[in-house]
C-alpha cells in the first residue's frame, strides 16, 4: 500500500471522510442518537491519538473496528444499562418517503418499528455482524477480520439475526 493511502492528508480530512459512516454505524449498534453522537467523539479522539503515534495501514477498517469497540464499551458500562432502561430510544419514525400515502406511511412505520425492536433485542454480536454485513456492506471475511472471529461464526450469527428479523416481519424463514 502506498504512503498516500496509509496516511491521510490531515485529521480534518479523515474526520470529514468518515464522520457520517461512524455516526451511522454507532446509531445502528447503540440504537440511540445521543449515545451515537458521543461515540463519534470517542472514536475520533482515538483517531487523533493514532494519527501521530502509529497510523494503521487501512484507516477504513481501523476506524470501523474502533467504532465497534467504542459501542461495545458503552453497552458494557453500568451507565449504559441504566440509560437503556430510562433513556430515549432511537426514533424509528423517520421522515416519510416521497409520494407515500398515509396508509403506506403507517405500514412503513409499523414495519420500521418492528425491525428496530428486533435489532435492539438481538445479542450484541449478532447485531454487530448484521449491521456490518448487510447495512455497511462489508464482506463476510471483512466482518470476521474486523471482529476478530472466524468467518463461520460470522455466518452463524448472520443466519440467526436474519432469521429473527424475518420472524418479526412475518416472512417465511
Amino acid at each position: 500500500m502506498n504512503t498516500a493511502a496509509r496516511v491521510p492528508p490531515s485529521l480534518d480530512a479523515l474526520y470529514r471522510a468518515h464522520r457520517e459512516g461512524v455516526l451511522r454505524l454507532s446509531r445502528l449498534l447503540l440504537a440511540d442518537a445521543d449515545e451515537a453522537a458521543d461515540a463519534v467523539h470517542d472514536v475520533f479522539l482515538r483517531v487523533a491519538r493514532a494519527f501521530d503515534a502509529a497510523p494503521p495501514d487501512d484507516w477504513n477498517a481501523w476506524i470501523t473496528r474502533v467504532t465497534v469497540n467504542v459501542c461495545r464499551d458503552r453497552r458494557r458500562s453500568g451507565w449504559w444499562r441504566w440509560w437503556r432502561r430510562h433513556g430515549v430510544e432511537l426514533d424509528p419514525n423517520e421522515t416519510p418517503g416521497p409520494g407515500a400515502t398515509p396508509e403506506q406511511e403507517a405500514v412503513r412505520r409499523e414495519e420500521h418499528g418492528r425491525v428496530w425492536a428486533v435489532l435492539r433485542r438481538l445479542p450484541a454480536r449478532q447485531r454487530e455482524v448484521f449491521v456490518l454485513r448487510h447495512l455497511e456492506g462489508f464482506t463476510t471475511n471483512d466482518v470476521a477480520a474486523l471482529l476478530g472471529i472466524a468467518s463461520g461464526s460470522v455466518k452463524r450469527h448472520l443466519f440467526r439475526a436474519v432469521h429473527a428479523l424475518r420472524r418479526a416481519l412475518g416472512e417465511p424463514s
